[in-house]
């Protein structure tokens, strides 16, 4: 007895029904004159498809399965339908250099099947990564530690390829925003990558995966920085946002050849993790007091210093939250603009363009401003404008890269500032660094080691004025245990340490004589205010850090 199998004799009409398709296909294609493709062993860039939401590919009967840069592949059904050949135009009008190909039904439908495949993600008109406010919001509900992150990613690893590249994407950017990370690091090595965030200042582990996962990962980093695709053996650097409910926070992209790969990082500009208030910064009391008297002055410069990620511009915008007020202007010279604030004039500046930071602060200067914020003076022209600005009725705010406050009067003058005017447009020079602050769930007090006590008492005994040690206990020292409420880090946020000269007639003095950092300390001596060094060890004896978190961002064995 011969048994009549149904699915079998179904499969081959199907084959039969798909050939006859693609055989159609191909002979309309040689009359329009448009190459035919069958696209059931073509590779589908998933990527591509974000060029045309599903809903208008459908409608059009055309899908786009293949994007170099500016260069698209579009399938169509039919090039002379008319919805077709309109998408066609808006493709153009929008820059893409579209290459039509005509398919069948059958290879459309398997283009379109391809959306269910992409993530909550998509790129906008404006080059900006939108991430759907649920998705995203769904990763941080479940992102509180590094763990976490590792397994969400770990799980993703294990599904198809089209779908997890976006997917680890999101992750990694999601689990940043959550863990409040400054920078992402995507490092190739020789057997693997290395995933890395900078969390409160420290390069700190995620985990490693496959260089293949790598490959595809960077090409998609590629694409929605708006970098090419192509280039390997160059430095490149891009930009995107990530727009959440009222937040759009700008990710910088910047890539680097090495022997095993373009290393990534990935600056993550939240303007959430820079909202701190003018007396949350962790300056001393006496010291607040100075600022914001000087602060209220209608001219003069205020100068903050310190090395990269030390803070300086969180402290800045702190300060113009402080002053302003509607009845006077503010404008600002920044690169880039990490936090917007109402009412308050904002320019970036663009060096490529010829838009530097003196340029800006000229044309800043013809907007009668009363408040001026140049984000760094880096050059003689950007140096010598700003004072001048300070000596003519304007409050001018700035930051710039010395070691210490009194390393800002040698700076100023090698940038060739006459030293009878530094005095006069200077009104205080601010040095600051960041220290991790102590998890208070979990931090424990412990014993003060000999050694240690020694190094502290070194450091206390040159504090000026010891009423700034009334009160403290110098026998015990808090340490970090680690907890699920900081991530088991034992740290969590961060606190300024700071230092300030104010500007008097001893500080005049010693700057027309050519001073070094060395001639501005002892001139600034009789203000009687804390260096970094002992602001951070009283902070340390208070709880906020430890020891050796303050011993890593200043040099302490050079001060004891």
């Amino acid at each position: 007895m011969v048994q009549f199998d149904e699915e079998k004799q179904d499969e081959r009409v199907r084959q039969l029904y798909e050939k006859e398709e693609e055989a159609l296909a191909e002979n309309l294609s040689s009359r329009h004159g448009v190459p035919y493709l069958d696209l059931s062993s073509h590779p589908i860039n998933i990527d591509a498809l974000r060029v045309i939401k599903e809903a208008d590919a459908r409608a059009a009967d055309l899908a786009v399965f293949n994007a170099t840069d500016k260069n698209i592949d579009v399938a169509v059904l039919s090039p002379q339908n008319p919805k077709t050949l309109e998408a066609i135009e808006d493709f153009k009008r929008r820059g893409y250099t579209p290459e039509v190909f005509m398919v069948s039904h059958g290879s459309l439908n398997r283009v379109w099947e391809r959306y269910k495949d992409l993530s909550y993600s998509f790129e906008t008109k404006s080059g900006a990564l939108d991430i759907s406010n649920e998705e995203i919001l769904e990763i941080i509900k479940k992102v509180s530690s590094l763990e976490d992150i590792k397994k969400l990613i770990g799980d993703v690893l294990g599904m198809k390829r089209s779908y997890r590249i976006s997917k680890i994407l999101e992750i990694i950017l999601a689990g940043s925003i959550s863990l409040k990370a400054s920078d992402v690091h995507l490092e190739p090595e020789e057997t693997g990558l290395r995933l890395r965030y900078r969390l409160d200042g420290v390069l700190t582990d995620i985990l490693h995966f496959d260089l293949e996962t790598f490959d595809l990962l960077l090409s998609r980093i590629k694409l929605i920085s708006e970098l090419k695709l192509n280039i390997k053996e160059k430095a490149q650097d891009g930009r995107f946002s990530i727009k959440l409910r009222d937040t759009e926070i700008e990710v910088r992209t910047s890539l680097l050849p090495g022997p095993y790969g373009e290393s990534v990082v990935l600056r993550i500009l939240n303007p959430d993790t820079i909202q701190i208030g003018f007396e949350n910064l962790g300056i001393d009391e006496r010291l607040l007091k100075i600022i914001e008297k000087e602060l209220g002055k209608p001219n003069g410069m205020i100068l903050t210093t310190g090395p990269t990620g030390s803070g300086k511009t969180t402290t800045l915008y702190a300060f113009l939250k402080k002053i302003y007020k509607p009845d006077i202007k503010v404008v600002t010279i920044e690169n880039p603009i990490e936090y917007h604030l109402e009412g308050i004039v904002q320019t970036q500046t663009n060096p490529e363009k010829g838009y530097t930071f003196a340029e800006g602060l000229r044309s800043a200067l013809r907007q009668d401003p009363d408040v001026i914020m140049v984000g760094e003076i880096r050059d003689p022209e950007t140096a010598t404008t700003a004072i001048n600005a300070a000596l003519t009725g304007h409050l001018v705010l700035s930051t710039m890269h010395t070691n210490n406050a009194a390393g800002s009067f040698p700076r100023l003058l090698d940038l060739g500032v006459n030293s009878k005017v530094i005095s006069s447009a200077l009104n205080i020079a601010i040095a600051q660094r960041l220290v991790r602050t102590l998890c208070d769930a979990c931090k424990k007090l412990i014993p003060l080691k000999p050694e240690a006590k020694k190094r502290i008492d070194n450091i206390l005994n040159n504090v000026a004025d010891q009423t700034y040690l009334e009160g403290l206990e110098r026998g015990s020292v808090w340490q970090p245990v680690g907890c699920p409420e900081c991530g088991g880090i034992g740290f969590k946020g961060r606190i300024g340490i700071f230092e300030a000269i104010v500007v008097n007639e001893n500080i005049e003095k010693a700057v027309i004589a050519n001073p070094s950092e060395r001639d501005i300390r002892e001139a600034a001596k009789g203000e009687k205010l804390l260096s970094l060094a002992e602001d951070g060890v009283i902070k340390v004896l208070k709880g906020r850090t430890t020891l050796e978190e303050l011993d890593r961002v200043v040099d302490l064995s050079s001060v004891e």
